[in-house]
């Protein structure tokens, strides 16, 4: 699996928070799956073709592949498991089995009439965040919420600009797409547009720990997360 390189014509491959894909010669910490995306030419034609939208690592067993190729799956890339998770992709069960177990017990504790048993099948967790991302129009799914009342590892949007931040315990993060600005404080009483899928925010709250860009880790000290095991990002792969 492969980092995205830095050129002067970067692929359309990057996942922001809002789930839409850019073009951006950033790279990212993991890659992910929403089938295939891209024509013969490696232009992106469709926003997915599946419910499946994973988190995949960049290095796994040491497979190579070329981006984009016709007929098969288009890599996705993020900037960290936050903006992932807010745009509606879960950790794969394959290549982050550890994760994707972390992230199901969670989920289903925080969610039990969602989920149905404690150990709900991948599918179960796709049908739903699937409602939670996107409308049968297309668009993002957005709703209100409080500050005060969201965990760390959100991601909000603040009107009228439209800039996504991630809450990071008693500060917001500025997402861009080479990693997080100056922090701002947050208003515990304001309400704002949250973009990560509801059932995502709630396994958040129950202690699911997201991982992050370097640019952010110096305010990640301490924090008392259930599940805080660290990806081996390595070497660049093809993916």
């Amino acid at each position: 699996m492969s980092l995205e390189t830095f050129t002067q014509n970067p692929r359309q491959n990057r996942v922001t928070p809002f789930g839409s894909i850019i073009a951006t010669p950033a790279r990212g910490l993991l890659m992910g799956n929403r089938g295939c995306l891209h024509d013969a030419e490696g232009r992106i034609r469709r926003a997915f073709v599946t419910q499946r939208w994973i988190i995949c690592r960049l290095d796994f067993k040491n497979v190579r592949r070329p981006l984009m190729t016709p007929g098969r799956w288009t890599e996705l890339f993020f900037l960290d498991e936050a903006t992932a998770l807010a745009a509606g992709h879960r950790p794969c069960a394959y290549c982050q089995r550890a994760r994707f177990n972390c992230f199901r017990t969670l989920w289903a504790a925080a969610n039990p009439a969602l989920a149905g048993s404690p150990t709900p099948a991948a599918p179960v967790i796709d049908a739903v965040l699937h409602g939670e991302r996107i409308t049968v129009a297309g668009q993002k799914v957005t709703y209100a919420g409080r500050f005060g009342e969201l965990p760390t590892g959100v991601f909000v949007v603040l009107e009228p600009v439209g800039q996504p931040y991630l809450v990071w315990g008693s500060a917001l993060l500025p997402w861009q797409p080479a990693g997080y600005g100056a922090p701002i404080a947050r208003v515990s009483d304001a309400i704002v547009q949250v973009l990560t899928p509801q059932s995502v925010v709630r396994t958040l709250a129950r202690g699911y720990s997201p991982l992050l860009h370097p640019s952010a880790q110096m305010l990640n000290a301490g924090s008392p997360f259930a599940c805080s095991g660290a990806i081996d990002f390595g070497a660049a792969s093809s993916g």
